[in-house]
């Protein structure tokens, strides 16, 4: 096994303790391995930090970076437009070209409003669904991850098995102190993929339900898909009681298809959200929708406003990355890419011994140690063992291939079938001598 040094990470994470709270800007940087590490470049599906080590990058940066790091053809035209200006408090013609594509690529966005970040856009679509209702609550599911803001950070986490309650009346706990207690007011939470449980709850509790929302995936834990007929369940119970359908594909969006989830599984939302691929690492966030939704945006009844809203450099980035993927169509290659690694990684683990499973259509794919066979909500992913999780992240991220803490990889168009082969390798070498 490769022993990576660190040293000069570990310093700079010193220094920049004295300066920034934890010495990171979010939270979950912290728990790189084996701390907070600091990065000097990138280029296609390869990461170098201070200390020279690289890294095969199956991060992505938390997923945005569906081109790889650094690519030319989308820096270039971020520059060109970034030079014309930075922020005009005001329109300009790329920003109409941009929905304009988005218009066409994906079903429910007949009008959009940009925006900086998925959890805003995410509260946007909440007004838009509030104001067009007249109802106050939205149903959301365990586990799914909404953004970092009061009204979403529940239901992320709890503190042992036991606390989960039943089905039909979860528990729910705070992901973090600090939050309002009358935020939990604002929801009702059930797990996920269980259509029953939600007719049950909308035949008590329409009258007050403005919004369901759900990631189509459910990416953030375990990157399990919806049963067959679970979406389209949703959408007919949504449209029977004047509910919003809101489609949070932050990472979908994009990635899956061009078209996003509501493409991939042909069901179309009434709102979406989507980030993260849609610029490539830029600040850009979008919320979508059908007019007969927008139009209390249009009709300024749901006010949205931001003064960085729309700014050159992340719109020309958009642009660029939606015109590369349309060009280039590597969707097929990425879906294929992740089932190979998906096959490599399971096939190591079972030549070891080891019960690692693996889920996820190929794009974006999770890794787990259970002794099920099969995963469909939170609730089944409370069953992986995350201490041995963790000493098989860390043992990947020594031998320079680097996976989100979660066990998630996402694939990119920048990476290549050697990438791949590389990647099942070091696995296999690992588990070899991996404890059980």
């Amino acid at each position: 096994m490769k022993n990576l040094n660190h040293d000069k990470s570990a310093a700079l994470l010193e220094r920049s303790k004295k300066v920034l709270a934890g010495g990171v800007s979010s939270e979950f940087r912290k728990y790189n391995y084996p701390h907070a590490l600091f990065y000097t470049h990138g280029k296609g599906s390869r990461l170098y930090d201070v200390d020279g080590n690289e890294y095969l990058d199956f991060t992505l940066s938390q997923g945005p970076l569906i081109l790889g790091h650094s690519n030319e053809e989308l820096l270039q035209a971020i520059d060109e437009y970034s030079r014309e200006g930075q922020l005009f408090a005001g329109q300009h013609i790329r920003e109409i070209e941009l929905a304009e594509k988005i218009n066409k690529l994906v079903p429910s966005a007949e009008l959009m409003r940009f925006s900086l970040s998925g959890s805003e856009a995410v509260q946007t679509a909440f007004r838009i669904a509030r104001a067009k209702t007249g109802k106050h609550k939205f149903l959301r599911f365990e586990g799914h991850y909404h953004g970092w803001l009061d009204n979403v950070a529940w239901g992320l986490s709890i503190p042992e098995d036991k606390d989960l309650g039943s089905r039909s009346a979860p528990n729910v706990f705070p992901w973090t102190e600090g939050l309002p207690a009358h935020t939990r007011d604002e929801f009702e939470i059930l797990p996920w993929n269980d259509l029953e449980l939600v007719k049950q709850l909308l035949e008590k509790n329409h009258g007050e339900i403005a919004a369901i929302i759900t990631e189509p995936i459910m990416c953030n834990k375990g990157c399990i898909l919806p049963r067959e007929g679970y979406l389209e369940g949703l959408r007919e119970l949504c449209t029977q009681y004047n509910i919003a359908l809101i489609f949070d594909e932050v990472i979908t969006g994009f990635r899956i298809h061009l078209g996003g989830a509501q493409t991939y599984f042909n069901v179309t939302p009434d709102l979406s959200i989507f980030a993260k691929a849609l610029a490539s690492g830029y600040p850009l966030s979008a919320v979508a929708g059908t007019r007969e939704w927008m139009d209390v945006v249009v009709e300024g009844r749901a006010l949205h406003a931001g003064t960085m809203n729309s700014g050159n450099a992340p719109v020309a980035a958009a642009l660029a990355t939606l015109s590369i993927l349309e060009r280039d169509q590597p969707h097929d290659r990425m879906f294929a890419y992740g089932q190979k690694l998906k096959k490599g990684i399971q096939s190591a683990a079972k030549k070891y011994g080891h019960n690692l499973l693996v889920t996820g259509p190929g794009p974006m794919l999770c890794m787990g140690f259970t002794d099920q066979t099969e995963i469909h909500d939170f609730r089944d992913t409370l069953t992986f063992d995350t201490g041995k999780l963790k000493k098989l992240i860390a043992a990947l991220n020594q031998e320079g291939v680097r996976v989100i803490g979660r066990g998630l990889w996402y694939i990119s168009a920048a990476h290549t079938e050697a990438d791949i082969d590389h990647a099942i390798q070091t696995i296999d070498r690992v588990l070899s001598n991996f404890d059980h």
